[in-house]
């Protein structure tokens, strides 16, 4: 799934009403907070697709320099099944981050306390996709 021009909110049962950057709680780094990293560090760099696909090579350990046949390989084989949006991320359920998505489907992270978050929530020509819930 990926979105141009739109904006996913924080999930109307966040916890925070102010930003929080994610905390590992084991070695690993879970998968939300790669994606801050990735879209703090680089904002409007990663599509859906490539953002899915960073992370998963993190995860796995999988070296970043493939060669192209193999990184293909390894794509398709995991975009063979579906792959939830940041409307399911911690990010925008837990955190308090909302998700632009450009014109070209590039994404970028924005705290709910900020100015361009409230100036997307403004924004007409932007739609507005709520985070999902936590809880029913």
């Amino acid at each position: 799934m990926s979105y141009s021009q739109t904006f996913i909110t924080i999930a109307p049962d966040c916890p925070v009403d102010k930003a929080e950057v994610p905390i590992p709680k084991k070695d690993s780094a879970p998968a939300h907070l790669i994606q801050y990293r990735l879209l703090t560090e680089k904002p409007y760099q990663f599509s859906h697709e490539d953002l899915i696909f960073e992370v998963f090579v993190r995860q796995k350990g999988i070296p970043q320099y493939v060669p192209d046949t193999e990184g293909q390989k390894i794509r398709e084989e995991l975009f063979s099944k579906g792959h939830p949006c940041l409307r399911a991320s911690a990010l925008t359920k837990r955190y308090g981050f909302g998700a632009h998505y450009n014109g070209e489907g590039k994404i970028a992270l924005y705290p709910v306390e900020s100015e361009e978050y409230k100036a997307f929530l403004q924004n007409e020509r932007i739609k507005k996709i709520p985070a999902m819930r936590t809880k029913r």
